[in-house]
């Protein structure tokens, strides 16, 4: 066995042996990410990978030292050119927020400080807690609500929806879903996210446990529809517990009508969620803040900073109006994790009663400081105008007869085609999947897609505060020039 001593020689570290050559270093990656997102208009929205790049990504991991410039060369050629896109002005593809310059400098500090906010006195706890109490103030939640900063709508649901089954299952955390007498059931639209529905396979009320209700023509879960399938249940012997509102639909921003949806389950005495990802948000806008007031009456609420807040990844919330039904999901006190009177192991509640993590970053820093950079009235205008910005899109698709609506435009979705009546459904589906990968694969724009009644649909999702109306004038003309060209030369 080697001598113990032999390893002691030399106290080894981490830490940079040339603190100047890192700080040179640190400088030039801040220049160069600024100049990047200054400039990002003039880059294209994306690039296919290329092969080569894919190849260097394949190395064997290094077991000897690097230089940290040739580090961040091969960076700066093999994967920031490739980056998916989210930050630039005409990214639509999915809904993804764009991020910011101080949030991103934000996080940079976040990691230098590289604090476990869950547990101890230290003041990442106290700027986690004050931005969960910003969350419950910017969605008119009450003082005595709880909440968690989680990584986004994922883990934000699948969060709330643990507390309404060890609520309304007294003895589930304890016992397991054996212990209820008879099967669970949850309720939600058929629009609502997957994610709500792996949520479900998560605490173990299983995909058949789920009920996916229809939609109206305005895709809204259809109220009259849920009422008889809750009543259905019921005399079959199911044991009803939640239903999940959509404050704006991942397909086409609907607004499931979350007054009538309250009723109901006051009715049956069931916990309502909603899905508020990205819509909840448009309660900052005049126009729907009647709307979506009733979000308040919702037991709770998960939303995503990282969507329509602008924030960069990661950073969603679970708002829950009873904190001790919150509390009661997650709470353990190990003897590893034991709160002092003081000292480190004093302080705030340990975040880990509140979720399932032990272990997270400071995801709050970029929302403290970027809320306090912009202040919520900014943020309001940035929504109000990505909403107007889709509004003026619906009805550039509505003057172009290549062009057609597949819904209403209600929040910020825009869900189009390209038509040519010479055309079955089955090839305007291949017509329409064809002109979003040349949109994408020319560097012009990103939107997404969806299938809405069998018709393929150009899904323009926006929740981007570079996006201005010259780009989707840019879009909407080279959809007809795409789709044209496919047509003379398919």
């Amino acid at each position: 066995m080697q001598n113990t001593e032999s390893f002691l020689e030399e106290d080894q570290t981490l830490d940079p042996q040339d603190w100047n050559t890192m700080r040179q270093m640190g400088h030039q990656m801040v220049d160069d990410m600024m100049d990047y997102m200054q400039h990002i208009r003039e880059q294209p929205v994306w690039r296919k990978f290329p092969d080569v790049s894919k190849q260097f990504l394949q190395q064997d991991v290094p077991h000897g030292p690097q230089n940290i410039n040739s580090i961040y060369a091969e960076f700066k050629e093999h994967i920031l050119p490739y980056t998916k896109g989210n930050i630039h002005p005409r990214f639509w593809a999915w809904v993804q927020g764009t991020g910011t310059p101080l949030g991103v400098m934000a996080d940079m500090l976040a990691s230098a400080m590289n604090p476990n906010v869950t547990l101890g006195e230290h003041a990442p706890m106290y700027v986690d807690k004050q931005v969960v109490e910003w969350c419950k103030q910017i969605m008119h939640y009450p003082a005595t609500a709880s909440g968690i900063l989680v990584s986004g709508a994922s883990m934000a649901n699948t969060t709330a929806l643990v507390v309404a089954r060890n609520y309304q299952a007294a003895d589930a955390r304890k016992k397991g879903l054996a212990s209820v007498p008879g099967k669970m059931a949850m309720y939600c639209s058929a629009e609502t996210h997957s994610c709500v529905i792996k949520a479900a396979e998560v605490i173990g009320i299983g995909t058949e446990g789920v009920r996916k209700i229809a939609v109206t023509d305005k895709y809204e879960v259809d109220i009259n529809l849920l009422k008889d399938a809750i009543e259905k249940d019921m005399a079959e012997g199911y044991i009803p517990f939640c239903v999940v509102g959509n404050a704006g639909t991942v397909n086409t921003g609907a607004i499931d009508d979350i007054s009538a949806l309250r009723k109901i389950c006051d009715q049956y005495n069931l916990w309502l969620h909603i899905d508020g990802a990205f819509g909840a948000f448009a309660k900052f806008v005049p126009a729907y803040a009647e709307r979506l007031k009733a979000i308040e009456e919702a037991d709770s609420i998960a939303i995503d900073l990282h969507k329509w807040m602008y924030m960069p990844y990661e950073v969603g919330c679970t708002l829950v109006k009873n904190a001790e039904a919150h509390r009661n999901a997650f709470y353990s006190a190990p003897n590893y994790l034991l709160n002092h009177e003081r000292g480190l192991a004093a302080g705030l509640d340990s975040i880990q009663n509140y979720g399932i993590e032990l272990s997270r970053g400071f995801k709050a820093l970029k929302v403290w400081m970027s809320i306090k950079e912009h202040g919520l009235e900014k943020y309001r205008a940035l929504i109000q105008q990505n909403i107007a910005q889709a509004f003026y899109t619906g009805e550039l698709v509505n003057q172009h007869a290549e062009l057609e609506l597949l819904c209403p435009v209600s929040m910020n979705i825009v869900c189009y085609r390209f038509v040519a009546s010479s055309l079955p459904t089955e090839k305007l589906n291949e017509l329409n999947k064809e002109i979003v990968m040349r949109l994408q694969e020319e560097g012009i724009a990103s939107p997404s897609s969806t299938v809405l009644n069998g018709r393929y649909a150009i899904r323009v999702a926006i929740v981007n505060h570079r996006s201005r109306m010259e780009d989707f004038e840019v879009l909407i003309r080279e959809t007809i020039r795409i789709g044209n060209t496919l047509l003379t030369n398919p």
